[in-house]
């Protein structure tokens, strides 16, 4: 495997319904031996990494925590949580500052190589949102046991939706955060929109110069979970991130699709686009991908729908919904399966969806 890959890895941070663990665990062990080199567990479904992080999760959910992290550590994968205490740095008295550490302690004790506090998703017009976020970002560093600490800025993109949706950006927020933070702290970004369509070197540099270090991409591809994007299956290979980024960067994590079978098509076509550089083909590459995910034959059947499925998506099929519904439910593999529940309209997302409760 050439040097040009850099870390690589998963960060569930999707609305929507959360994946089952034996999906989880499932795609985490066909993306190890490709080169993903750790888990994050944060879906946006589970309130008690948002709204209610401040209870414990209960104790079968603990378990499942566990066992997964015990099945990460087996793969020579490091796991990870992102919790995300919401609108905690409006109040960050003693009383807060006691639940926080309580709250990391009982993550902790399922077995974490990293965590990741998360301010996305929630207002960010204060001020001195940056110091207010730094103080809560060191607090935690002294607090855990992982070895690595993440955190995800209220504003993580250039983008202005972020700012007619969660308020206006503070001024210097960024190169405020970069100063402040201990340099030890990774932080992510996800490029120039909340879903790039590229990367590139000159970007990566000048956000790299604003927070004081390289960004941990967080990517949104090929993530699903708007009301827009869930009517459509993201399954075709990578493009826009060229090998030449790997050097920029100090990580890469991809945000999965609902679907998670399905997500290990497009997953293992970004470890070509690092290694093959200028070879790489991204439809040679899902080609190799979805074989090695769904065998040869299912591989033929999902490139001859890719452009129902990816193009057209669910809204526009008309009558071709049920035909294409009866051929994939011919087949038991769980990808064909995800093919089907999309079909059914299982993992459409609503606005409501989207609220971080």
């Amino acid at each position: 495997m050439s040097n040009a890959l850099p870390e690589l890895g998963t960060i569930e941070g999707y609305f929507g319904r959360p994946w089952s663990w034996a999906d989880r665990t499932a795609t985490m062990q066909k993306l190890a031996p490709a080169g993903y080199r750790f888990f994050i567990y944060a879906p946006k479904g589970d309130a008690h990494l948002r709204r209610r992080w401040k209870e414990a999760h209960p104790a079968a959910e603990s378990q499942a925590l566990a066992a997964f992290a015990a099945a990460c550590r087996a793969a020579g994968v490091r796991f990870g949580v992102g919790l995300s205490p919401f609108e905690v740095f409006r109040h960050f008295d003693d009383e807060a500052r006691a639940a926080l550490k309580a709250r990391i302690a009982q993550l902790e004790s399922v077995g974490l190589d990293d965590l990741a506090i998360l301010f996305d998703d929630m207002r960010g017009d204060i001020p001195d949102l940056a110091q207010r976020q730094a103080e809560i970002v060191a607090f935690v560093s002294g607090t855990m046991r992982a070895t690595r600490l993440i955190m995800c800025p209220s504003y993580y993109t250039d983008e202005v939706i972020l700012d007619r949706v969660f308020g206006a950006r503070p001024s210097n927020y960024l190169e405020d955060l970069g100063r402040l933070l201990d340099r030890k702290v990774e932080v992510f970004w996800t490029g120039e929109e909340v879903c790039a369509r590229a990367f590139s070197p000159g970007h990566l540099d000048d956000v790299a110069q604003r927070i004081g270090r390289k960004p941990f991409l967080w990517d949104n591809y090929p993530v699903n979970d708007g009301p827009r994007m869930s009517r459509f299956l993201h399954l075709r290979g990578f493009t826009g991130r060229p090998a030449s980024i790997a050097g920029h960067i100090s990580a890469h994590a991809i945000n999965p699709a609902l679907q998670a079978h399905l997500s290990c098509v497009p997953a293992l076509t970004l470890v070509d686009s690092y290694t093959q550089g200028d070879r790489y083909s991204y439809m040679g590459s899902f080609r190799r991908a979805a074989r090695a995910v769904m065998g040869d034959a299912l591989a033929q059947m999902l490139e001859g729908d890719l452009l129902f499925l990816q193009d057209a998506g669910l809204d526009q099929l008309g009558e071709r919904a049920a035909r294409l519904r009866a051929r994939w439910a011919q087949h038991a593999h769980p990808a064909a399966r995800e093919i089907v529940e999309w079909l059914d309209g299982v993992h459409k997302i609503t606005p409501e969806d989207m609220l971080t409760s």
